[in-house]
């Protein structure tokens, strides 16, 4: 099949028919042989080619809005649990049939309220920008502390001897007492201290069972890294930990074993 449409330049430009004189010489001199130099050289070695550049290191570096997303998922699925009791209780209160449940759900609720309560005033020091003290009792720290525990397996030992502490540390106490209790999901202990050394405070929480679990995204988050795999809500505490304690101009570190984990915070005073 042969192409009818009119001929175009290199930018498109329409071009005429070549004569038809023209067309039948073109054969005949295409044929023609070509003249041979005598004295031919070769032609010159190509140029090496370098080796391409590697590819550009990936960013581990969070925007504040993605991190707010992430932060924002994880506290929605902590006070969904409780809120649905209380829910599923005021159902129960409504349904004719399930008069002999009417205890059950006035227990059901009354748990589910508490708990929700204690979350929220939690998550309030723990994530929030709305405290306007720059200090924290330690006191209150604990009833905090002790209102989340309350709902989960490990027992609290609070052994923090210092009066006071300014907003950072007490961000970073919180969130390292929350860490802890969900790294031992079978129970266990977990002992939360704080001491003045020069010019940090140093926060120091162990926690202690036959079974302690790290997931592998809480590890990234506490080292800084961008979450690759896995729930982004056990991530995101990790990594808004991380960052809170290096803001402060402090450190974190941690240290995992079979029956124990170690959170170790520096924060300045």
């Amino acid at each position: 099949m042969f192409n009818t449409t009119p001929r175009r330049g290199l930018f498109g430009a329409r071009q005429p028919h070549p004569d038809p004189t023209e067309a039948a010489v073109a054969p005949v001199a295409e044929a023609a042989p070509a003249p041979v130099a005598a004295t031919a050289s070769p032609p010159p070695p190509a140029p090496a080619v370098p080796p391409s550049a590697p590819a550009a290191p990936k960013s581990d570096t969070v925007s504040p809005t993605e991190l707010a997303a992430y932060l924002a998922a994880r506290m929605c699925h902590d006070f969904i649990s409780p809120a649905g009791a209380i829910t599923s209780g005021l159902d129960l209160l409504e349904d004719p049939g399930a008069s002999d449940m009417r205890d059950e759900a006035m227990g059901l609720i009354q748990s589910s309220a508490r708990k929700l309560v204690e979350l929220l005033a939690f998550s309030r020091v723990a994530f929030g920008a709305s405290a306007s003290a720059e200090t924290f009792d330690t006191r209150n720290l604990q009833t905090l502390t002790q209102g989340i525990y309350a709902h989960v397996r490990p027992e609290l030992n609070w052994s923090v001897g210092l009066p006071s502490v300014n907003k950072a540390a007490a961000r970073a106490l919180l969130n390292m007492a929350q860490l802890a209790a969900s790294a031992l999901p079978t129970g266990g202990s977990a002992t939360v201290t704080a001491a003045l050394e020069n010019d940090d405070v140093v926060l120091r929480i162990e926690a202690r069972s036959n079974r302690v679990r790290l997931r592998p995204e809480v590890i990234s988050g506490l080292n800084g890294e961008r979450i690759e795999g896995g729930l982004s809500g056990q991530w995101v505490q990790a990594f808004y930990l991380h960052a809170l304690v290096r803001e402060a101009g402090g450190s974190l570190t941690h240290h995992i074993g079979e029956d124990a984990l170690a959170l170790v915070a520096r924060v300045p005073a």
